[in-house]
């Protein structure tokens, strides 16, 4: 073994072993207590699967992810577009604005949206006086009050993942789309929203995933009738104390996420996600 292959070799061991010691044990370990309970047994899988709850918390599960992407896609790409294409002083006092969420704890900014949802909150407050409704709106502990509270805190992943692709387009073709007779809707259409699909792709694909997870919001913004597999997952630890259980319903969600990444390296291919050949 060269000296260049050592070199690189003891970089990468120490990430290795961290990986080793707190993902793949840990992994391990669940899986295998979630059939041994104190024998082998498929009881925690059967009973997940037979319950129509349990079959409705995944429903629950996938359609906030999945509205939440969505409303993320929407809201993030004229913000990355306008990044990606302003001046580059203005493009920087842009970017603090994405990047400030991120020095402030996900638990208080959670909070805030309690504040701001409740049915004294801000939002009401402010419609009942333009007389725009006559009673609060029902925004917090309910499915809607959870897509605002994860959008809000998923909105930059999207945006970053769409900068770090826009930024390398070159807005020389555009010009050459707009010489050439296409309006400035065509030339955008046409030539910079196919180039600009791989950030899409990757966005969607970081966002969905991290959804499927997401913890602290739905606990405090959603309701027991909104219950997400993550907050399952914690009530079944935590209070009904019944971790094999538990920990089938950890491997059922990390199946999910497995399948879903499958099929999306399937059909477009993770290395085109990510910007590669």
């Amino acid at each position: 073994m060269t000296r260049e292959e050592n070199k690189n070799l003891s970089l990468i061991l120490p990430l290795t072993a961290f990986f080793f010691v707190f993902f793949i044990l840990p992994f391990f370990f669940i899986f295998y207590r979630s059939f041994w309970d104190p024998d082998f047994t498929l009881k925690h899988y059967i009973h997940f699967f037979k319950e129509p709850l349990y079959i409705q918390v995944i429903i629950n599960t996938m359609k906030l992810a999945l509205v939440a992407t969505v409303a993320c896609l929407v809201l993030a790409y004229p913000f990355a577009y306008l990044l990606a294409t302003v001046n580059e002083r203005l493009s920087n006092r842009l970017m603090a604005v994405v990047l400030i969420p991120f020095w402030i704890s996900l638990l208080v900014r959670t909070y805030s949206w309690i504040v701001i949802l409740g049915r004294k909150g801000l939002i009401n407050s402010l419609l009942l006086n333009l007389g725009i409704i006559a009673e609060p709106l029902n925004l917090l502990y309910t499915m809607k009050g959870v897509i605002i509270g994860m959008t809000h805190i998923l909105l930059p992943y999207m945006i970053l993942s769409l900068y770090s692709v826009m930024k390398g387009i070159d807005l020389g073709l555009l010009k050459a789309a707009r010489n050439l007779g296409a309006n400035r809707l065509n030339a955008f259409l046409l030539v910079f929203f196919p180039l600009s699909l791989p950030g899409v792709a990757g966005g969607s694909l970081m966002v969905f995933v991290m959804g499927l997870g997401f913890f602290v919001t739905p606990a405090l913004l959603g309701g027991p009738r909104d219950m997400v597999i993550s907050v399952l997952i914690e009530n079944q630890v935590n209070f009904i104390l019944n971790w094999g259980f538990a920990f089938a319903v950890a491997i059922v969600l990390s199946l999910m996420t497995l399948i879903l990444v499958y099929f999306y390296n399937r059909y477009l291919g993770i290395l085109k996600v990510l910007g590669g050949a």
